[in-house]
């Protein structure tokens, strides 16, 4: 389960990256905030799970489309160095959180549990039926994706633009809005994980902060700006960590996993799919 939210957040670094070569490390923090607008929608507003589940995505798809269009596009635009970009999604992060913390407060809060039975016995072991649903949510997740990247026209669009982005306008590509539309997917993708995420561990404003750093980590894994390296890489750090909780201790498994991305970065540091993670000389 865990390994699959990661997928959901690794493939949004990983398609920011793909569309414009830029770095967003906002990523955990959308997870946290699309956590609330779920709290908010199914326990407070009392909507189904479909209603506020939905309403969660094109909230956040729209918050994806603001940040590329009236921060990320205005830097690009003054040529500002990849560097400060970095930092303007770091500041915004904080900025995210803070403004969380204005509207819902600094609580731990309890997401309803969506299933009202116990667990489900698959085999031996009992499983909660969240975690199946959250995998379940997340796989279909990918596969749509998958086939909107690859199998529709504007897919390919992105993927043009992102290739090449003058050959691109030459072929009367709106590269522009190729690269918004992926910063919404991407802000979707984190919202759909913090809805995923909240029943079983709560919602809080620091829930996004070690998420996003595993999805980046996994993401590196898996070779940085490849959507099934992502998934991969999502899936070795979730059983790493896992594994690490069940026969060593949990004190360790965030040490372990970050070990195993320092060990890639040492001897495969394009990742799982050699993927070109900057420019050779």
């Amino acid at each position: 389960m865990i390994g699959s939210i990661y997928g959901l957040i690794a493939m949004g670094y990983s398609l920011i990256y793909s569309a414009s070569g830029l770095l967003s490390f906002t990523q955990g923090e959308l997870l946290m905030f699309g956590a609330f607008l779920g709290l908010t929608f199914y326990k407070y507003a009392n909507l189904p799970f479909v209603i506020s589940i939905t309403l969660t995505i094109a909230i956040m798809f729209m918050v994806g489309v603001f940040i590329e269009s009236f921060i990320i596009r205005k830097l690009v635009k003054a040529k500002a160095n990849l560097i400060f970009i970095v930092l303007a999604t770091i500041a915004l992060s904080i900025v995210l959180k803070n403004f969380a913390m204005l509207v819902w407060g600094s609580n731990v809060f309890q997401f309803p549990q969506i299933f009202k039975t116990g667990f489900v016995k698959i085999g031996d072991v009992n499983v909660d039926p969240t975690s199946i649903m959250a995998i379940v949510i997340a796989f279909i997740a990918m596969l749509i994706l998958h086939f909107f990247m690859n199998k529709t026209r504007f897919g390919t669009s992105m993927r043009a633009a992102a290739q090449n982005p003058l050959a691109a306008k030459t072929m009367a590509i709106n590269v522009s809005r190729t690269t918004y539309v992926t910063w919404g997917l991407a802000s979707a993708l984190a919202g759909i994980a913090g809805f995923l995420i909240g029943p079983v561990y709560g919602v809080h404003l620091e829930m996004g902060t070690m998420i996003g750093l595993k999805g980046f980590a996994a993401a590196v894994i898996g070779g940085y700006g490849n959507m099934y390296g992502a998934i991969i890489g999502s899936f070795i750090i979730g059983l790493v960590e896992t594994f690490t909780a069940a026969y060593i201790s949990s004190i360790y498994k965030d040490v372990i996993s970050f070990l195993v991305l320092i060990a890639f970065l040492i001897l495969k540091p394009r990742g799982i799919f050699n993927s070109k993670v900057y420019d050779e000389e």
